[in-house]
């Protein structure tokens, strides 16, 4: 006797390449496995996971387990003719769907027929299981036949199945097969099926045919009054010319289509704010077989599943191997998304008229670089704000992006640059040349967009990044690496710890103060070369025990970094250049430290300028003798770490035999370092710093702290004429300004002089003085005054918190936005609205395609 055949299940997944979502167990059959009947489902995963057979890879099982109550009972392994069909994918992707219709032995992967599942309301699936007459699902609720059974489109009449392209496949919402053969079973009596045929009564025949005859019926008149609705609506739209357009109404289509894109925006929205990355698995990391949805897809299912009922109305008839969303519809989507969060943003500035363009280093988004744009502006509280609005793609060439950046703030973003009385540019080393080729075209177009440093960068910085020297980028870059890894080991700074204490024994206080720098972003420090300087021997001594050391203290990672940094850091060329910036910077450091202090420091810093040019053209006019000073102090420093001086390695390839025997280190360093650097750091001080820029900052004194230490002496008419054409009232602005300054000399003694721009905004009587009011707006506007309130310059900090938390090829660029400007309001109404009218042609059913090639669909 042949042993009984056991029944195979398999794990019915499906999606694309990139994964698809993961559903329960389905027996070959089209139905449940025997557990579903048995007390089994209550048993722990942990119990039901050893009884699988193992012939059944992990990945399977894992699969399985995510519908415990359908695991197979038998635990003998199987027999060699009845594998298990999830160990392997067959061709095309996707596992066979099975037709539960009697004497039916149609499957997915041999047939180019439409699947569609049992519905979930009741009567409907009543309906389907009377007409399949199969006694044995008559017992099964309707979320059991929808999960696990499949009619294919054979059972069903043609004017029940809507084709409108050939990758999508649905039945209409009234929809019950009708086709069945019930016969040919009898020709073959030996036979052993499991679709059991349930004998029909004579009224029960008749009740089936009378239910056919009502739903012709029914269809004839929906035919009819659909007709006569058309003909209306022509002869109205015929003589409404004449007529003032009214609003109609929607019908109930159109609303379920509206609410159905308002669920898809939701979750868009949801994976914005919460940093959801809309891929999910890579399929190249999962092993063959395994398929698994994207993060929308599963989350769109998780919300199906929650009782969202527009959306399950409207998956219920589509195809199971169909995706309910394409990644070309998410991308426009996400734009619209984008789009209208950037417009609440927008708005604000246009009402407010003036605002300021910064922006950032230029990051890495999916592998292209990008430049993220800020915006500069007064709301309607009196509050200055610095608002994230998006990113611009980098171009190479200055000329292009400078065009680009034009077009995309004026046209695609709608900002008259008019109104823009402000524009700085932070830059990595190497891109500074070309952000200030854009803010030289954007001065010629419009006088008035001042050139000015930005309040977030300290000045020597700045300065640094843009001098155009490879060795000082190479500097610069060392510098970020080294205090990235120690940074991101703690155990690393206890070792630096332990080190300067070991260097400064007879010296606790600067130990002390060493150590708690190295605790900060000290690469952002106004003396951040001074501290380098200092810290160096402590770097390499530290690096070196690292490196040295082949216990298990230390991951491989670590020791590597460790030696490849100190071998940088010892290089004679790295040294020179550190200590040369440092000399050259510490001419600016005083300057650039009152630029980031208090309305009052920023005002008389600006008046300093002329004393600090006049230093640096001195040291320029005696390079001789400060390059000797400077380059003894590098020596000595390289003598302190055993570093070899000598000339760069790159240098001597290039002379290629032709060494000029005259030409020492000193004089070297002399010609390619200290020269080209004192010199561009007097004309980038002289840029940035220009005539129209210093008058703004003079008008700092209409600040009454300013005005108070300035004796009520001051003169902020003479400044003001380049703002005459921003003032409500500018043939009243002197006596305005009279009465500004007596309101302060007379105050009482009780009331404290406001300190900062912000404090003068929101006084309560600034109404009373519309010139003072324009002019303070438009100098807080000048990206190089800080944000005072800390709570409306977070747009900034939360971008580098994206960038920080998110791999570089997750990023997105209209994710990012959403979830920068998290707390800025949006109107679902208004994307939908949008979508409709930008992809009429994509409302009805949004792009389900298909999972893999096959045109085979499953009622979803």
């Amino acid at each position: 006797m042949r042993a009984p055949a056991v029944p195979a299940p398999r794990a019915h997944a499906q999606g694309r390449a990139r994964g698809g979502r993961a559903r329960g167990a389905v027996w070959e059959g089209g139905g449940p496995g025997p557990a579903e009947r048995g007390a089994e489902s209550s048993r722990p995963l942990t119990a039901l996971w050893s009884r699988f057979p193992p012939c059944l890879p992990s990945g399977r099982r894992h699969l399985l387990l995510l519908h415990p109550t359908h695991a197979p009972s038998p635990p003998a392994p199987l027999p060699p003719a009845r594998r298990f069909k999830g160990a392997a994918a067959p061709a095309g992707g996707t596992m066979p769907n099975f037709c539960a219709a009697p004497n039916c032995t149609r499957k997915s992967t041999q047939s180019d027929l439409a699947f569609f599942r049992f519905p979930r309301d009741p009567a409907r699936c009543q309906r389907w299981v009377e007409n399949c007459r199969r006694a044995d699902l008559e017992d099964k609720t309707p979320d059991q036949l929808n999960k696990h059974y499949r009619l294919c489109a054979k059972h069903f009449e043609t004017s029940m199945i809507c084709r409108s392209s050939p990758y999508r496949t649905v039945l209409r919402d009234n929809a019950v097969p009708t086709i069945f053969d019930l016969t040919s079973h009898l020709n073959n009596p030996h036979s052993r099926h499991r679709k059991r045929i349930k004998e029909l009564s004579e009224d029960e025949i008749r009740t089936l045919k009378q239910q056919k005859i009502d739903e012709a019926f029914e269809r004839k008149q929906a035919t009819q009054e659909s007709n006569e609705n058309n003909e209306q609506n022509t002869v109205s739209e015929e003589g409404g010319e004449e007529q003032e357009e009214k609003t109609v109404p929607l019908t109930l289509e159109e609303r379920e289509n509206k609410d159905y894109l308002k669920s898809l925006f939701e979750i868009l929205i949801l994976m914005g704010k919460q940093n959801i990355p809309l891929d999910g698995h890579n399929a190249d990391e999962l092993p063959e077989g395994i398929f698994t949805s994207d993060n929308f897809q599963a989350l769109l299912e998780y919300r199906i599943n929650g009782g969202d009922e527009v959306l399950r109305k409207r998956f219920e008839m589509t195809a199971v191997n169909l995706e309910y969303c394409s990644k070309a519809q998410q991308k426009q989507m996400l734009e619209i998304c984008e789009n209208c969060i950037r417009e609440e943003t927008l708005r604000e500035v246009r009402d407010s008229h003036f605002f300021s363009i910064v922006t950032d280093e230029v990051v890495d988004i999916a592998g292209e670089e990008h430049l993220p744009v800020l915006v500069r502006f007064v709301d309607e509280s009196h509050n200055l704000r610095e608002e994230f609005i998006g990113f611009l793609p980098y171009e190479a060439d200055p000329d292009i992006l400078a065009v680009k950046f034009h077009a995309t703030i004026t046209e695609k973003w709608g900002l008259n640059m008019e109104y823009c009385r402000g524009q700085a540019y932070i830059v990595s080393s190497g891109f500074a040349s070309k952000m200030k080729v854009v803010a030289t075209r954007l001065l010629e177009k419009y006088p008035q967009a001042v050139y000015t440093l930005c309040s977030s960068c300290a000045l020597n910085v700045w300065l640094a990044k843009s001098v155009p020297v490879v060795g000082v980028s190479i500097a610069l870059g060392t510098i970020e690496e080294v205090c990235c890894l120690f940074n991101q080991s703690p155990q690393l700074l206890v070792e630096l710890d332990n080190t300067i204490s070991a260097l400064f024994q007879d010296n606790n206080e600067k130990a002390n103060e060493l150590k708690k720098i190295c605790r900060s972003q000290w690469t952002g420090r106004h003396d951040t070369f001074e501290v380098l300087v200092d810290l160096l021997q402590a770097l390499v001594l530290c690096l070196d025990a690292v490196s040295s050391d082949f216990s298990v203290r230390w991951n491989n990672f670590i020791v590597g970094r460790a030696f490849v940094l100190s071998s940088a850091l010892t290089d004679f060329d790295f040294i020179v250049t550190i200590v040369i910036m440092k000399n050259v910077l510490s001419f600016t450091r005083a300057f650039g430290k009152n630029l980031q202090g208090q309305t009052s420091d920023v005002f008389f810093a600006a008046g300093s300028l002329t004393a600090v040019l006049h230093s640096l053209n001195e040291v320029m006019e005696n390079i001789e003798v400060y390059h000797e000073f400077w380059f003894e102090e590098a020596t000595n420093l390289a003598t302190k770490l055993d570093v070899q001086i000598k000339f760069p390695g790159k240098f001597l390839r290039a002379q290629q035999g032709n060494f000029d025997p005259e030409m020492t280190s000193e004089n070297y360093y002399k010609e390619i370092l200290s020269v080209p650097t004192v010199e561009h750091i007097i004309q980038e001080l002289k840029d940035i710093f220009s005539e129209q820029h210093l008058k703004a900052l003079k008008c700092l004194s209409l600040v009454p702290s300013v005005m108070g230490q300035l004796k009520f002496n001051t003169s902020e008419e003479h400044h003001a004429d380049m703002f005459k054409n921003d003032l409500p009232n500018p043939d009243t602005l002197s006596a305005e300004l009279h009465c500004w300054r007596i309101k302060w000399k007379h105050r009482g003694k009780d009331i404290e002089l406001p300190a900062t721009i912000y404090e003068a905004l929101h006084l309560p009587d600034i109404k009373f003085f519309p010139n003072v009011y324009a002019l303070l707006k438009v100098l807080c506007l000048l990206p190089v005054m800080k944000v005072e309130n800390e709570k409306y310059g977070l747009g900034r900090k939360r971008l580098k918190a994206y960038l920080k938390n998110t791999l570089t090829g997750q990023r997105s660029s209209n994710l990012a936005l959403l979830n920068v400007n998290i707390d800025i309001k949006h109107d679902l109404d208004l994307m939908v609205d949008t979508y409709i009218k930008l992809y009429p042609d994509k409302v009805e059913f949004q792009d389900c395609i298909p999972s893999n090639n096959s045109e085979v669909t499953d009622n979803a």
